[in-house]
């Protein structure tokens, strides 16, 4: 059986057909969309859970072989954090997040994994952490699908951003495919195609076409921005091969995790010293606040975490001119709480799109301490990133040497009244069609799922 698999930076979604219609699986307490979180007690418990469940497949030997010094260490692990063979050792989705503002200081946790797999400058290692990470989440999603399914899963469609990263080009984004494609091998999947994230969105919309039209698909995702001109309609819905269809292609690493870091940072930051000075009337660095808040860095998070930032974080306490702001930061830190910080971001962009201000809850880092931030907070933070979106559609308009009939909207991000005021304002008077925010591309993979596996 086939799936549209959205593996998305922000939530993880799945399609099947039914009587030529698409209806989306539940993964997670009768919920259809998953967030993309992993949490583990330990990061070498992920290569624990994937080495478990490929014994008596295909994959085992080679991965085995791969990964046998990890493997050899988790004896002493197990041991050292008291675990029994019963235990559950690995979460996703909302469990993930529960585990985490539990235990933040206790385990290893990692949002929107997809953002890294493109990354410049990785090790092997690293690849080979970033497969595990993808194999453990695909293994238990596919788990979930099959068992709501009642079907065993063999064939997918996964979504892809045009670019995986700002940086590093073709290059980045073989990198990233390469590993969701050995990821979802691992889990089972036997045949595994890939389908640019716009374009899936633009499938579910031409659906309901009834004559031809230039359409500029717009699709913010929680990791990337991507844009896709593309013809579309009846003449064109039925080709098995869209390339020729394609006007023009344009996409970025910033999406709505770079809005939330972004509100997070100047709306909440400052209170914990951030634009603070020394005793000596010298500004504070701004790096380990930003360090603080980049949670799709995995680079910039380990610096913040490492031990050698802790003394210095300790060390400047001392001569900082407001100590009780910069406790908060070191408590944070010590505390592994960037996380926390960041979701009250998100809680608060998600509300600003509805409601005038939002009220975040701080007390995580100091008793009864919150922060009321408004429609204007969030204007101001995320000004650069919307900026980055505009140029990006300019582009792919410009690319395809025409005007488009009509901008389809899709993406978490997407409903933002500042990202649709920012694009009318650019982009003229061209009529504006919301998707389904977060339906649309799951259900575009899983109609070119049924097309390709027919």
């Amino acid at each position: 059986m086939f799936v549209g698999f959205d593996y998305g930076s922000s939530n993880c979604a799945m399609g099947v057909m039914n009587d030529n219609n698409v209806q989306l699986v539940p993964l997670e307490h009768g919920k259809h969309y998953l967030p993309s979180t992993l949490y583990t007690h330990h990061s070498a418990l992920v290569v624990d859970f994937v080495a478990k469940h490929l014994k008596a497949t295909a994959h085992e030997q080679d991965f085995n072989s791969q990964r046998q010094a990890l493997l050899n260490s988790l004896p002493r692990i197990k041991s050292d954090l008291d675990l029994q063979p019963s235990d559950e050792t690995l979460f996703i989705g909302r469990e993930a997040i529960s585990e985490y503002v539990q235990f933040p200081e206790e385990g290893y946790f990692v949002k929107s994994p997809k953002s890294f797999f493109g990354a410049t400058g990785l090790k092997q290692g690293q690849i080979n952490f970033f497969e595990d990470i993808a194999t453990a989440m695909i293994l238990k999603i596919k788990q979930r699908a099959e068992q709501s399914l009642e079907k065993e899963l063999t064939q997918t469609v996964i979504g892809r951003p045009v670019n995986f990263q700002a940086v590093g080009g073709e290059q980045s984004n073989q990198q990233a495919i390469g590993i969701l494609e050995r990821a979802a091998k691992r889990a089972g999947f036997k045949d595994v195609d890939f389908l640019y994230e716009p374009l899936a969105a633009g499938i579910d919309y031409e659906s309901d076409l009834t004559h031809d039209q230039k359409v500029l698909v717009i699709d913010i995702g929680g990791g990337t921005s991507d844009c896709s001109f593309v013809q579309m309609g009846p003449s064109f819905r039925g080709n098995s091969q869209r390339d020729n269809d394609f006007l023009a292609h344009s996409g970025k690493r910033v999406g709505g995790n770079d809005l939330d870091i972004a509100l997070s940072f100047h709306g909440l930051m400052p209170l914990l010293g951030l634009g603070s000075t020394f005793k000596s009337g010298l500004p504070l660095p701004n790096q380990p606040f930003w360090q603080a808040c980049k949670i799709n860095d995995v680079n910039l998070q380990s610096q913040f975490y490492s031990e050698s930032q802790a003394r210095e974080l300790n060390a400047q306490l001392r001569d900082v001119s407001a100590p009780a702001l910069y406790k908060r930061l070191i408590h944070l830190q010590q505390n592994k709480q960037g996380h926390q910080l960041v979701q009250q971001g998100e809680a608060a962009k998600i509300a600003l799109s509805s409601t005038n201000d939002f009220n975040c809850d701080l007390r995580f880092l100091d008793t009864e301490l919150s922060k009321s931030l408004s429609v204007h907070d969030l204007s101001l933070a995320v000004e650069s990133s919307i900026s980055q979106i505009v140029t990006l559609a300019k582009q792919a308009i410009s690319d395809a040497q025409t005007t488009p009939d009509v901008i389809y909207l899709t993406g978490g991000s997407a409903q933002s009244p500042l990202i649709k005021a920012a694009l009318s304002e650019h982009l003229g008077n061209i009529n504006m069609v919301n998707g389904d925010h977060f339906g649309s591309v799951t259900a575009g993979l899983t109609k070119w799922a049924s097309m390709l596996y027919k």
